[in-house]
C-alpha cells in the first residue's frame, strides 16, 4: 500500500478525475445554454385552453412545473401547473399566465390561430378577420383575408424600413451637419468674430440644410399616407385590435405548418437575431448593435494592450537592471491582476473621461460645452480601461515567453554583428510571438466577459448609432455603445418582463461564447503559424 500512494498514481488518477468532472460541468453548462437558447425560435404550436369554469385562453405552452406542496402530507398526488405566453399585452396586461391543469377541460389546436409578432406590444394571439385600406374593406373571412395579406405584408414592410432609412441616414446626416454649423457659429461668437462674412456664409448654408430637412419630412410624410392598410384581429374574449400592417414583423399560424415550414421562420428568426436591432425594451427583435460594440471593443482594446504588454515585458525582461525594484514591479504587475474589475472602472472614469477626455472638451471642444464631447463614457475610454485590466497577462505571458528563449540565441546574434535593438526586434520578438499570442487570448477572453467598468465608461442600454457610421470622420470613438456582457444583464436583471426576457437572456448568452470562440481561434491560428514557423525555438 506504501509503495502505491509512493508511485504517484493515486494523484495522478485525482488530476485525471478532477479534470474529467470539470470538463463534465463546462460540457453540462453549455448544454443547458443551448439546449434554452436554440429553442427559443422554434415556433411551437399555438392552444386554445377551455377551462372548467367557462373561460378560454390562446397562446404558446412555455413550461410545465409542479405546484409546491409544502405542507402535503405524505402521499398526496403531484399536482402541476402550465405556464401559457397568451401575449396581448396592450389588451389583457400581462404576456404570461400560470394555469392549473386540473382546471383544464379541453386543449385544442385550432388551424387558423394566427401568431403576429408586433414591432409594438409584443405578440399578438388571435384569428384574422378583415383587412381595411383606408377604412375600406379589402378581405374578410379567415381565409380570404389571410390569401390577400400575403402580397400586401412585403410592401408593408419594404415601406417600413424605407422610412426608417430616412429617418436614420438622410435625417440624420442633415442633423448633424446643421449640428457642426451651430457649433461653427458658437465657436465665432465665443472668439469675438460674430457677424462677419464667416458667419453670414454660415446662415446661408444652414438654411440650405433647413430645405433639405423639409424635402426629407415631405417624403415621410408621403410615405406614411400611401401604406394605410390595417389588419383587423379578433381575440379571446370577444375583442378586436386594428393593428397596422408597418407594425407587423411576421405572421405564422404555426398549427398549420409543417417541418419545413417551420425551419423557414425558425432561420429567419435566427438571423434577424443576430442582424437585426432591438426593440421591446430588449426582449425581442436582435443584438446586432451588441455584438458590433463587443468585437469593435475588443479589437481597439487588443490594439492597445498587446503594445502596451510587450513593450514592459521586454523593458523588465531585457533591459531593466535585476533587482528589488524590478521585483517590486513584477509583485505589482501581479497583483494586479487580482484587483476587482470595479476599480479599473472607476480609474477609468476618474482619470479617462473626467481628466483627459475633460481636458480634450476644453481645448478642443468649448463650443460644445457644458455638453460633453470626450468628457463622458465611449468605447475608447472603455477600452482604454479593459486595456489596463488586461495587461498584467498579457506582460507576465510575454516574460515567460522570453525566460524560456535560449540565451544561445541572443549571443549568436550579438556575435554576429548585430545591435542589441536589432537582436530584440529580428530574434527576440519574432519567436516570443506565440506566447504574445497565448497572453492576447487570455486578455480578449477576459476583456469581452467584463460588465462592471462598462457600465461607468460607456456602455449604453440602447445605443442610438453605432460608433462607426457614413457621416465624417466614420469612426467614432467618443459614443457610447452596446455590449453583449451588459445586454445579458440588463435583459436579466432589468427587465420589466422577466418571463419574455429569460429565452433572450440564454440566447445572447449563447451568442456572446460564439463570439469569443471566434476571436478566440483566429488568434489560435496565427500563434500556431508562428509555432511552425519559429520550431527551432524552445517552444
Amino acid at each position: 500500500m506504501t509503495r502505491f500512494w509512493k508511485s504517484g498514481n493515486p494523484f495522478i488518477w485525482l488530476t485525471g478525475g478532477a479534470l474529467a468532472f470539470s470538463l463534465l460541468m463546462v460540457a453540462g453548462l453549455v448544454l443547458l445554454v443551448l439546449l434554452n437558447g436554440l429553442g427559443f425560435f422554434w415556433p411551437s404550436p399555438i392552444t386554445l385552453l377551455t377551462l372548467s369554469d367557462g373561460k378560454e385562453l390562446l397562446g404558446q405552452v412555455t413550461q410545465r412545473e409542479a405546484i409546491p406542496q409544502p405542507d402535503a402530507p405524505p402521499g398526496t398526488a403531484t399536482h402541476y401547473r402550465i405556464q401559457v405566453k397568451v401575449g396581448n399585452r396592450d389588451l389583457y396586461g400581462a404576456d404570461f399566465v400560470w394555469v392549473e391543469e386540473a382546471a383544464i377541460a379541453r386543449r385544442d389546436f385550432p388551424a387558423w390561430a394566427v401568431l403576429i409578432e408586433r414591432r409594438e406590444w409584443g405578440n399578438l394571439y388571435g384569428f384574422i378577420k378583415e383587412i381595411r385600406d383606408n377604412e375600406r374593406a379589402v378581405a374578410q373571412g379567415s381565409e380570404p383575408a389571410w390569401n390577400a395579406l400575403q402580397p400586401l405584408l412585403p410592401n408593408a414592410t419594404s415601406t417600413f424600413q424605407e422610412i426608417r432609412r430616412i429617418e436614420k441616414k438622410e435625417i440624420g446626416a442633415i442633423n448633424s451637419a446643421q449640428e457642426k454649423i451651430r457649433l461653427k457659429l458658437k465657436r465665432l461668437a465665443l472668439s469675438g468674430q460674430e457677424g462677419g462674412s464667416e458667419t453670414a456664409r454660415l446662415d446661408k448654408e444652414m438654411e440650405g440644410w433647413a430645405a433639405k430637412y423639409r424635402e426629407q419630412e415631405a417624403r415621410l410624410a408621403t410615405l406614411r399616407q400611401v401604406s394605410r392598410q390595417t389588419l383587423i384581429v379578433s381575440v379571446i374574449g370577444d375583442k378586436e385590435t386594428e393593428l397596422p400592417l408597418q407594425q407587423i414583423v411576421r405572421i405564422i399560424r404555426p398549427n398549420s405548418m409543417g417541418v419545413w415550414a417551420k425551419s423557414g421562420v425558425y432561420l429567419s428568426r435566427l438571423w434577424e437575431f443576430i442582424s437585426g436591432d432591438p426593440r421591446e425594451s430588449n426582449t425581442e427583435g436582435g443584438v446586432f448593435p451588441a455584438i458590433f460594440g463587443t468585437v469593435m471593443m475588443v479589437m481597439i482594446m487588443s490594439l492597445l494592450v498587446a503594445p502596451l504588454g510587450v513593450l514592459a515585458a521586454f523593458y523588465l525582461r531585457e533591459y531593466a537592471k535585476q533587482g528589488v525594484l524590478v521585483s517590486t514591479v513584477r509583485i505589482a504587475v501581479n497583483n494586479l491582476a487580482g484587483v476587482p474589475s470595479i476599480v479599473f472602472g472607476v480609474f477609468g472614469l476618474g482619470f479617462f473621461i473626467y481628466l483627459v477626455g475633460g481636458s480634450i472638451d476644453r481645448l478642443f471642444y468649448p463650443e460644445a460645452l457644458p455638453t460633453p464631447t470626450f468628457g463622458t463614457g465611449g468605447i475608447l475610454w472603455a477600452s482604454l480601461t479593459l486595456a489596463l485590466l488586461t495587461v498584467p497577462v498579457v506582460i507576465v505571458a510575454t516574460e515567460e515567453g522570453l525566460a524560456a528563449i535560449p540565451p544561445g540565441m541572443r549571443e549568436a546574434s550579438l556575435a554576429l554583428g548585430a545591435t542589441k535593438f536589432e537582436t530584440t526586434w529580428r530574434v527576440v520578438l519574432p519567436t516570443v510571438m506565440p506566447s504574445v499570442l497565448t497572453g492576447l487570448i487570455l486578455a480578449m477572453a477576459r476583456a469581452a466577459g467584463e460588465v462592471a467598468p462598462l457600465m461607468i465608461t460607456g456602455v449604453v442600454k440602447l445605443a442610438p448609432s453605432l460608433p462607426i457610421d457614413g457621416v465624417w470622420p466614420f469612426l467614432h470613438l467618443e459614443r457610447k455603445f452596446m455590449h453583449l456582457g451588459f445586454h445579458i444583464y440588463d435583459v436579466g436583471f432589468q427587465s420589466p418582463n422577466v418571463d419574455a426576457a429569460r429565452p433572450m437572456v440564454y440566447t445572447t448568452v449563447l451568442l456572446l461564447l460564439l463570439v469569443v470562440l471566434v476571436l478566440n481561434l483566429a488568434t489560435i491560428l496565427i500563434r500556431n503559424r508562428l509555432r511552425k514557423k519559429y520550431a527551432s525555438s524552445a517552444f
